[in-house]
């Protein structure tokens, strides 16, 4: 066995598992990323903040459906293991590498000491520390292993040093690479056949049935299996947000995301089923407005890769644990299609719910009033995004409007949402356009979530990072209006509008000013040239989409 020292190894492990790009804050395992220049192509993006790279990172592995990787040394640590707690929730299959204490030194007040493993035990699947170089092979291949599998997430490796410095160390080591977790999902396990036997027969004889397709069918590329079941059994099919790419707005069987940001539709067909299929989602908080969509009892049925999903909400007529794709191609074959015909009047009950919807917002879809609609500004996306396009929404006022007004028109588009933490689009849009550079990336933020990690425009332009960025610019934190008026009972104080009205801010000319391409755009009719122009820019965008602070996104629905 050849002598190697860890960084050595380091380098030819991310080489060898894929990776193209590193993101971080320096400086960590700074040898390692000498010998990543000498020995790989691998691109080291030196960001302006931990929770940034870990967001660009988040990006780039749910865009590439493959691991991705961001570093931060000692003093940056508990920032980055805060930058994971969104991948964490999203299942997102990120790699985490942090210096850290040495024997030496500890508990005695070094510089900058603190033990910040214990945090990140909460936000990752696997969280270790590596204290001799020897075992960099082992430890590399269990962080790729654990992120990758099953229901992927978040990973961490504290690397002795605080700067990971143990990476200089030499030892007889082989680099060894396990080709099966270069890409999700790694494994495909099989459903037992009695449940989906059961479970076809359930949704056959189910007179108004309804799928919930979640997350766990993006990861487990299994949109096109899902489609097919829908299809053949006539069922129509709700999204959670993380699934939203799993099935065309526009397609007949659509009904929209359900949940909290939701569409009114979606909420009202899965409260009126009188069986409902959950596919490869935890039916958490937000996929069921708490429990009430569908109201727990609901007769159910529930697919996932994680047995400890099954049922964790929902009382279960039948558990089918196995992946997304295979189990759902199993149901296929397994049905008879018999029954599709008995359930036309359903489908049509359900696509009267989508019609009333779109009737009831048609004025703020079409709208031509300046400042803009924020729903207008997502219709424009639905009609004039490439069908290529890698499409990625912030929390908050943006992940409502984007998860209840913008429809995906085209199989080949990707969806993407911020688990919850404000400012993750931007970063993570980076990201996702450094995994698929051959596709279009655009993410939809709002301007109180731009400004979190705004100083990233000069690393895409540093980079050549070409992702078009849209900001709906309301010059303030607009979602915490309601808030506010419940609070001040009803009528806020001129102080009151300080803890949610922000500066007006032409970010177009912020992005100018950082080397990218900044387009201001103040009336609806210009945002479709805008986007036009922006992905024929081959640089960084920035477009500044002038909307009313007065628009509130509509609530969820449950009746």
């Amino acid at each position: 066995m050849p002598k190697m020292t860890g960084a050595q190894v380091m380098a030819e492990m991310l080489k060898g598992y894929g990776v193209t790009h590193t993101f971080l804050v320096p400086a960590v395992l700074r040898r390692s990323m000498a010998e990543m220049e000498e020995r790989t192509n691998i691109a080291r993006i030196q960001t302006h903040g931990e929770k940034s790279a870990a967001y660009m990172a988040d990006g780039y592995a749910r865009a590439g459906k493959k691991p991705g990787v961001c570093m931060a040394q000692v003093i940056g640590a508990l920032n980055l293991a805060a930058g994971l707690r969104d991948a964490y929730l999203a299942k997102a299959p990120v790699l985490a590498f942090t210096g850290g204490r040495v024997p030496e030194t500890k508990f005695r007040k070094v510089y900058q000491e603190v033990d910040d493993v214990p945090a990140f035990e909460p936000v990752t699947k696997f969280n270790a520390t590596v204290d001799d170089a020897s075992r960099f092979p082992d430890m590399l291949r269990q962080a790729f292993r654990t992120a990758m599998s099953g229901c992927p997430g978040p990973v961490h490796l504290q690397f002795a040093g605080n700067e990971g410095q143990l990476d200089i160390e030499e030892a007889e080591m082989e680099v060894i690479i396990e080709e099966d977790f270069k890409e999700l999902p790694p494994y495909r396990p099989e459903p037992e056949p009695a449940r989906v036997k059961k479970a076809v027969e359930l949704l056959e004889k189910a007179e108004r049935p309804v799928i919930v397709s979640g997350g766990g069918v993006r990861s487990s590329c299994a949109s096109r299996e899902l489609i097919a079941l829908a299809e053949k059994l006539n069922i129509p099919v709700a999204t959670s947000l993380n699934g939203k790419d799993n099935i065309p707005g526009n397609h007949p069987l659509s009904v929209g995301v359900v949940g909290t940001y939701s569409r009114k539709s979606a909420n009202r067909v899965v409260n009126a089923a009188d069986l409902v299929f959950f596919v490869g989602t935890e039916t958490g908080g937000m996929t069921t407005h708490f429990w009430a969509v569908p109201p727990i009892g609901t007769p159910a049925i529930q697919l996932d890769i994680e047995p400890e999903a099954l049922a964790r909400n929902y009382p279960l007529q039948v558990a089918v644990l196995g992946d997304a794709r295979v189990s759902l191609q199993k149901m296929v074959d397994a049905a008879s299609g018999d029954s599709a015909a008995s359930r036309a009047g359903w489908v049509e009950r359900a696509q009267a719910f989508v019609q009333g919807w779109r009737d009831e917002f048609t004025g703020y879809l079409e709208s031509d009033a300046a400042p803009m609609r924020p729903e207008r500004i997502c219709q424009e996306l639905t009609d004039s995004l490439p069908s290529d396009c890698v499409v990625l929404a912030d929390t908050g006022h943006s992940g409502m409007w984007m998860g209840g007004m913008y429809d995906l028109s085209h199989p080949d588009q990707s969806y993407m949402r911020s688990a919850g933490h404000l400012g993750w689009a931007f970063s993570a849009g980076l990201g996702a356009k450094c995994a698929v550079p051959d596709r279009p990336v655009l993410t939809f933020n709002g301007d109180s979530g731009f400004w979190y990690h705004l100083s990233e425009i000069e690393t895409a332009v540093r980079w050549k990072i070409n992702a078009v960025t849209l900001v709906n610019n309301n010059a303030s934190g607009n979602q915490s209006k309601r808030g506010f008026d419940r609070a001040y009972g009803g009528q806020q104080t001129e102080q009151a509008y300080e803890l949610w009205v922000l500066n007006e801010v032409n970010f177009a000319e912020i992005a100018e000013s950082m080397g990218a391409l900044g387009i201001r755009v103040e009336k609806p009719g210009e945002l479709r040239s805008a986007l036009d122009q922006a992905f024929s820019a081959n640089r960084p965008v920035v477009i500044d989409c002038v909307s009313d602070i007065e628009a509130m996104a509509p609530l969820a629905v449950t009746e």
